[in-house]
């Protein structure tokens, strides 16, 4: 069986048209779909997962623009539920060089909106082929009920102290997730979600949970009646936390926090038996580097600085897990989201980092933008180099072109 997940900028019912006949001629007997096309990327690896799937196949932009003029973006996802590794990626790259034809089925119509399986006989095929149509949330759902108090996370959002969230999915997928979790499950105002209708379009604002775009929520934070808030992306495994008056929770900082208060969820405190003394790992970008950790045992939790974090519950980022952290610290210590976050500056001091984006680049231009930046940090007398900044001296401690082993298998990563 296969999860197939549907979800950014194009044509959903056109493409269902197609894609089952070609996994079927592959061998593939069951296909299975979330209802009207649209799963999170963290359900399909929790469907993945849950029903053994041999694997999904996500239809995703990413972080690229997408339409016919973008990034078409499919993305596979193996057994585990995690991104496929390198080396899956080079196999199907080979077997691909060696296709000679493939068919389509043109008559094939599945209705997405309707649970349930339904069964096709196809030509020159001995076996139906089955299609079933999952409900989008329930599987994921159930998933968080084990991971979290359900109870504390709805006394914070209904009780005499609640707590008054707003949530944006940015016309996303997310949408449905946003209503049934935590408007129906948890309790939160249903005037508490915003922009829960995904749009192929997003809207005409790109779905990215930064203060860049997610301009809608931040200035409903900087009013000061809501305490709590949060943005998704469009597939729902990057998001980002806001607190009163739209004070900003930078994506490393959420996760060195959500790691110094693992005591607040309920499935840490089984998981991880001394909170603050594990072993630490640096892995190249991807989050199937992630996913050999936790496989063989070695990683619990994880994240990355575009707003992605996760943990062994699943083999992605998740950004709900991640929005229902925050709200089980913040019942646990009956803090606001800023004096969780300055408590931590004072107990562990702060970190800063920048990042910039060149998007759409000249192939050229970024070919020398490369070069030039791994020559200059690769460059042994730029280590203690000395930088004045105003009044201040700074010094160069460490550069490194990134280069990673992998502790399970062994395998090299370089120029990272």
């Amino acid at each position: 069986s296969w999860i197939f997940l549907c979800k950014r900028m194009y044509s959903v019912p056109r493409l269902y048209h197609f894609y089952p006949l070609h996994i079927c001629l592959l061998g593939i007997g069951r296909l299975v779909v979330g209802q009207n096309g649209i799963l999170s990327t963290p359900a399909v690896s929790c469907i993945i997962r849950k029903i053994k799937a041999a694997g999904g196949i996500i239809l995703t932009a990413s972080h690229s623009p997408g339409g016919p003029g973008g990034e078409f973006g499919v993305k596979f996802e193996v057994a585990n539920g995690g991104p496929a590794p390198d080396m899956v990626s080079e196999k199907i790259y080979q077997i691909s060089k060696t296709l000679e034809e493939y068919a389509i089925c043109p008559d094939l119509r599945v209705d997405l909106s309707r649970l349930g399986r339904q069964e096709f006989d196809l030509e020159n095929k001995f076996k139906p082929f089955r299609v079933e149509i999952v409900d989008s949330v329930e599987i994921y759902l159930n998933l968080l009920r084990s991971i979290f108090d359900f109870n504390a996370i709805r006394n914070l959002l209904t009780g005499p102290n609640q707590i008054k969230i707003r949530i944006d999915a940015m016309n996303g997928v997310m949408g449905p997730y946003v209503r049934r979790i935590l408007c129906d499950e948890l309790g939160a105002p249903a005037n508490s979600a915003i922009n829960c209708i995904p749009l192929e379009d997003f809207g005409g604002q790109p779905p990215d949970p930064n203060l860049t775009y997610a301009t809608a929520l931040l200035e409903a934070m900087k009013g000061g009646e809501y305490g709590f808030g949060a943005a998704f992306d469009a597939d729902g495994d990057r998001y980002m936390i806001l607190g009163q008056n739209g004070f900003f929770v930078n994506a490393s900082d959420s996760l060195a926090i959500i790691a110094a208060n693992l005591s607040c969820i309920p499935y840490f405190c089984q998981m991880v038996a001394k909170v603050m003394k594990v072993p630490v790992y640096e892995t190249p970008a991807g989050w199937r580097y992630f996913s050999n950790l936790m496989d063989s045992g070695r990683c619990s939790l994880c994240g990355e600085e575009s707003f992605g974090t996760g943990s062994d519950h699943l083999r992605e980022k998740d950004g709900l897990w991640a929005v229902l952290v925050w709200l089980s610290i913040i019942a646990a210590r009956k803090q606001s989201v800023e004096e969780i976050v300055r408590d931590h500056w004072a107990k562990f001091g702060r970190h800063y980092y920048c990042r910039f984006d060149y998007e759409a680049l000249e192939p050229r231009t970024a070919y020398f933008i490369m070069r030039d930046l791994e020559a200059l940090i690769t460059d042994k007398s730029f280590s203690h180099q000395q930088f004045a900044v105003g009044n201040n001296i700074y010094s160069v401690e460490r550069t490194d072109s990134f280069e990673y082993i992998d502790p399970v298998d062994g395998t090299v990563t370089k120029r990272q």
